[in-house]
């Protein structure tokens, strides 16, 4: 059961996510907030969300494209259950233990605010969709610091630690860019940057997630859990 959770679920997860993605762009019909004759979906000026409006910038009906986004994405809340069955792969220390269990509870939380970003479309409820959406990420940034503090007390490989650090400053760094960045509305610079940035986070933390079950696999095989 440990192992379904902790590498089998993480593993698809994030899998079919990309998969999703790449499907849903394949058949996203165009549009962006500057340009609403833009043809398909363009890596540079659409948001990922995008991928799950009902309707697009340019006016067209985007049901495909949505229903895989939106699954895809909602399936995190996956992930979020799947962080409870990670404390016990850090018993051998009391602080290490403690600590995994406060990140996976805050984990949980922040995948709960994912699910969210998939149920509120950013077309027909923005004001919820950038709250979860905003929200999401900061819910991370405690939960990845107490994983770090138990990857490093624990006897797991370094370099899972290190992955756990590269998770926790990317997503301060997109944080705080969220919170200073220029608005992606005033033009279309701004809009690249942001539609940049929040892919590059996309992309580091699928990575890292998918990394970071290897490290798990390790520790069941090692406690026969």
């Amino acid at each position: 059961m440990t192992k379904f959770w902790t590498v089998h679920i993480i593993r698809f997860v994030a899998t079919f996510f990309v998969i999703s993605c790449i499907i849903a762009s394949f058949f996203f019909p165009g549009g962006n907030i500057h340009n609403p004759d833009q043809i398909g979906y363009s890596f540079s000026h659409n948001f990922l969300s995008e991928l799950g409006g009902y309707v697009t910038f340019a006016g067209e009906i985007n049901s495909i494209s949505s229903f895989f986004f939106n699954s895809a994405l909602f399936c995190f809340l996956l992930v979020g259950f799947s962080s409870f069955f990670i404390p016990p792969l850090f018993r051998e220390n009391k602080t290490s233990f403690i600590c995994a269990c406060i990140a996976s509870v805050l984990f949980f939380i922040g995948m709960v605010f994912f699910a969210g970003v998939a149920l509120t479309p950013h077309d027909l409820y923005r004001d919820a969709h950038v709250f979860f959406a905003i929200n999401a990420f900061r819910w991370l940034i405690p939960a990845s610091l107490f994983f770090v503090i138990a990857f490093f007390l624990s006897d797991a490989d370094n370099k899972y630690t290190i992955i756990n650090i590269i998770f926790l400053i990317s997503t301060v760094i997109y944080v705080i860019y969220q919170i200073y960045s220029g608005n992606p509305r005033v033009n279309e610079e701004l809009l690249v940057q942001n539609v940049l940035m929040q892919k590059t986070i996309a992309i580091i933390h699928i990575i890292s997630i998918f990394s970071l079950t290897f490290c798990f696999d390790s520790q069941i095989k090692r406690k026969n859990l």
